[in-house]
């Protein structure tokens, strides 16, 4: 066999024999789920007058705007208030176990609807943010991002082989109902495609416990070997969708006049609505050295971070400079939401070593000193760490 036949032998064993980025993938799932997690309790006071029936986009509105753009909700199904509180329930309690890890394939699926069916119920609600949480929250439902730092992966490392899992059966049980019930009420119409996938995933994982039971075997391995496809797969799309993201907002703002001149911070800093501290806002604006610098700088650094990332040094440098103008987004700009989202994306280009790193910090802060027990953790090897590390 040539060298080029083994590389590619190679590449191709690496990336069907495990999930690639774990710890990245881990990160975006917290990362994600709490952004929507935090928003849904702030305006938890509010939710009926942005997503319910007491907003200004009533509910005959978002009916003719949705027949246009074929656009998938369930709030559409009833105008009443006790479903839309149900709705919102879910949300809220699908992105905290999320959050966590458990049972993380089926929460995925019921994140990603309540995301969707709120944010499409009113569409002119959001701050940037919102669109990249729509988009994560479709991605997520095809990752493995519970092998690490999960509810999941704790239940399974504490798991004697050959034991029976009782909970998962049972969920699946109740989500099939739930999808039966869902199929009869819902109107299928153009979104058929949708109820493809959500019948799917749950027939997918139906066959995936019955491999786990009965078929161990050969079966099981090439389950597996499918799962990491799909997720490398999407790991992909998710660092391609981020690096378009910043590009394409980089080279829009090289378009405009004001942020060619070196002006455009200047005129949010100004903005009531954009100043939680306007003190803070109007001690920069006065220094217009530093508006220029800041504004120069954003440009760049969006337009120069895709081009960085086979460049590991360069790529973590920028990468640091985007979070913390992120964080500077959410302290002047009052978005926090908005800057959560965004750095739970750069999370997926974060190194491998220093998440490890961070988790085991994280272990150690939450623990008591005489109480730390080194749990069990995928080791990471040096080929592998800077195999990851290169490409994100």
């Amino acid at each position: 066999m040539s060298a080029p036949d083994t590389r590619a032998a190679r590449v191709l064993q690496k990336i069907t024999a495990a999930a690639l980025g774990p710890y990245q993938s881990a990160v975006i799932r917290i990362g994600f789920s709490a952004t929507w997690l935090f928003f849904l309790l702030r305006e938890f006071p509010h939710r009926r007058e942005m997503y319910g029936p007491d907003g200004p986009w009533d509910w005959g509105m978002a009916q003719e705007l949705l027949t246009g753009n074929h656009a998938f909700t369930v709030l559409m199904w009833s105008d009443s208030t006790a479903w839309f509180e149900v709705v919102y329930a879910v949300a809220v309690v699908s992105s905290l176990l999320l959050l966590l890890g458990w049972r993380t394939r089926a929460m995925s699926v019921l994140f990603m609807v309540g995301v969707l069916s709120l944010q499409n119920r009113s569409v002119f609600m959001g701050d940037g943010g919102d669109n990249v949480i729509h988009l994560m929250a479709i991605y997520l439902v095809l990752t493995r991002c519970a092998q690490v730092w999960s509810l999941d992966a704790r239940r399974a490392a504490r798991r004697a082989p050959g034991a029976p899992d009782r909970v998962g059966p049972v969920l699946w049980a109740v989500f099939g109902v739930v999808l039966i019930s869902a199929s009869v009420v819902g109107e299928l119409g153009s979104q058929w495609w949708l109820w493809v996938l959500f019948w799917g995933l749950w027939i997918v994982q139906g066959v995936w416990w019955a491999l786990c039971r009965y078929e161990p075997g050969e079966p099981r391995t090439l389950a597996d070997v499918i799962a990491n496809l799909v997720h490398n797969a999407t790991m992909v799309v998710i660092m391609a969708e981020v690096c378009l993201i910043y590009s394409s907002a980089g080279w829009y703002k090289i378009q405009g006049s004001r942020w060619q001149d070196g002006t455009a911070l200047y005129y949010p800093l100004h903005l009531d609505y954009f100043s939680p501290w306007p003190g803070l806002s109007s001690l920069l604006a006065t220094s217009g050295v530093i508006v220029m610098l800041l504004t120069y700088g954003t440009v760049i650094v969006q337009v120069a971070f895709p081009f960085t990332l086979f460049n590991r040094r360069v790529k973590n440098v920028l990468l640091v400079v985007m979070i913390m103008e992120h964080a500077g987004i959410a302290l002047l700009l009052g978005l926090p939401f908005f800057s959560m989202a965004m750095i739970a994306a750069d999370a997926v280009f974060l190194p491998t070593v220093f998440l490890v790193w961070l988790g085991d910090r994280a272990r150690q802060a939450v623990s008591r000193p005489e109480a730390v027990v080194p749990g069990p953790r995928e080791p990471v090897d040096a080929e592998e760490s800077a195999e990851i590390t290169h490409v994100g």
